[in-house]
């Protein structure tokens, strides 16, 4: 099951792991899209409207994999929402909308596959966090803070559920190309001048980011657990200039170029 499969990075992963021969519940909140999706990846997916913020509707989803498959090996926490605001401009509304979809809905996506996979002897979850948490970009108080959590509960359930065969990790993607991105705002028509100063100096594709979501889920990662993968073009390795949020005051914004600049 992949969370946020119906489009951007959720979807490279849903065609990648058909690809490779898995039977992929696309889970989302964008029927439209994810139908077509489905139709399009033939007789090895199916679609399920997931809310993931809705625990009732993870016990829907997840009994219907159930019922029809008999098990769940995989679950891929993928569906996520963004925010750049300079932190005085998030309110207190946005700050507590970004928690429930990035942190409680991977919790709760945890806890509803935990006692199927014990059941099977075993699972795999995958929990898509930010290389935000390694980075302090500018802009993204709610939602590198969303991400710090599901860090933090990604290597807590990795010890809790270790005991029963099942292996938590995650993967950290830097400034990946989806549609997100760009209805965030903070990619220029150049997309990848904001990515000029990392070692790899462009913006990542969702493919990508679906490669080690394979490696985590597959068994060539067998003693993995509690693991990150970062995916980011080397951003945290080598810092990039953060973009300034189009609302930043431009006074506040000036100042923050020219240190950037160093001048």
């Amino acid at each position: 099951m992949i969370t946020g499969g119906a489009q951007g990075q959720g979807a490279s992963q849903a065609q990648l792991f058909v690809e490779e021969g898995a039977t992929v519940v696309i889970a989302d909140i964008h029927d439209e899209a994810g139908e077509r999706l489905s139709a399009e990846l033939g007789e090895q997916a199916v679609f399920q409207h997931l809310d993931v913020t809705d625990e009732e509707g993870w016990a829907r989803a997840v009994g219907r994999v159930l019922e029809e498959f008999g098990r769940i090996d995989i679950l891929v926490n993928g569906a996520g929402i963004n925010l750049t605001a300079w932190l005085e401009d998030t309110s207190v509304e946005d700050f507590l909308r970004l928690v429930k979809v990035n942190q409680l809905g991977p919790w709760l996506g945890i806890r509803a596959v935990a006692a199927p996979m014990r059941a099977a002897g075993g699972g795999v979850i995958v929990n898509i966090g930010s290389a935000s948490v390694a980075a302090g970009l500018i802009g993204k108080t709610a939602y590198a803070g969303s991400k710090h959590a599901l860090r933090g509960i990604s290597r807590i359930a990795a010890g809790e559920l270790g005991r029963w065969g099942i292996r938590v990790n995650a993967v950290l993607p830097g400034g990946i190309y989806t549609q997100m991105s760009v209805d965030d705002g903070s990619l220029p028509p150049d997309i990848n001048k904001n990515f000029a100063g990392q070692p790899i100096p462009r913006i990542g594709y969702p493919e990508e980011v679906a490669r080690a979501v394979l490696f985590l889920a597959s068994d060539e990662s067998s003693y993995s657990s509690g693991a990150e993968i970062l995916v980011d073009g080397g951003m945290t390795a080598a810092p990039l200039k953060s973009p300034i949020p189009k609302h930043v005051p431009r006074d506040v914004a000036e100042l923050v170029r020219e240190k950037s600049a160093g001048r």
